[in-house]
């Protein structure tokens, strides 16, 4: 079975079967962990908020649904990387459909008779003492202003960063790997947070904020922990992304991301 060759390889380049291999397993590992990522965010998403730091009364706090969410951008700016840009958009895409089936599922399961009590007044599904409604129908409600805002945004911040990430690299001629990765996550987890942050707020109205005080300091607030909370994963990821970079272009016997240390001559002799 032969597949399409990776967008470092050269067209007339002959690739071994087991490197082949290798190539598919890596680009459907890297799509798996953020394809999966994606659909555990969109379920947990804002059923519980946390708090990451604390330094007196300073605290940083993010939805449960936001501490994988950048292992996405360390993913798709891999497959970028590897596998080039039209493979990166496509997972993107099938990102969103994975958001669409989550929703499809979830109002099915709403939607088919179960066995919780119902309300012999209204035939509705009946609440317990503190007023909420069985586990499911919460996170199904949750889930729905979850999803429709995290669409919105993460389809414009996925594009964003795609885009951005190529951008750099072009205009750097493949130089500074550092500066993409960074560039296009910092830019685009930007755009991502101040979206499904008003989103969701305006939309669900699942944000725990206090409507008998001014609404958009404390939305700023959410907006501010949450970028934090991400650019210090994405300038911590660089690390990774780099080790990950170079024993992969090796392992999957691509063209490096960065180049070579120059060869000295010493002595006669060639030299590192």
């Amino acid at each position: 079975m032969k597949t399409e060759p990776s967008s470092q390889t050269t067209p007339t380049e002959v690739v071994p079967e087991y490197i082949r291999n290798r190539r598919d397993v890596v680009y459907l590992v890297l799509a798996g962990l953020f394809l999966g990522t994606l659909g555990m965010l969109n379920i947990l998403g804002i059923s519980r908020f946390v708090n990451v730091f604390t330094w007196g009364d300073f605290a940083v706090t993010v939805a449960v649904g936001v501490l994988p969410y950048p292992l996405t951008f360390l993913c798709t700016d891999l497959i970028s990387e590897l596998y080039g840009k039209e493979r990166a958009n496509q997972v993107v895409w099938v990102g969103l459909l994975l958001n669409l089936w989550v929703i499809f599922i979830v109002w099915v399961g709403g939607l088919l008779p179960g066995f919780e009590p119902l309300d012999p007044a209204t035939g509705e599904i009946m609440r317990d003492a503190a007023g909420r409604l069985p586990v499911f129908f919460e996170i199904r409600n949750l889930t729905f202003g979850a999803v429709t805002a995290s669409m919105a945004a993460y389809l414009t911040a996925q594009f964003v960063d795609v885009y951005l990430f190529h951008f750099w690299k072009e205009l750097t001629n493949g130089k500074h790997l550092w500066l993409r990765n960074n560039g296009s996550t910092l830019l685009s987890q930007l755009v991502d947070t101040v979206a499904v942050v008003i989103i969701t707020h305006f939309l669900a109205g699942a944000l725990p904020i206090d409507e008998t005080q001014d609404v958009w300091p404390q939305i700023i607030r959410f907006i501010g922990y949450g970028y934090m909370f991400k650019m210090v994963a994405a300038l911590l990821d660089t690390g990774p992304f780099y080790l990950c970079v170079f024993w992969l272009t090796d392992y999957l016997q691509l063209e490096s991301a960065v180049p070579k240390p120059k060869r000295l001559r010493l002595g006669g002799r060639e030299r590192e």
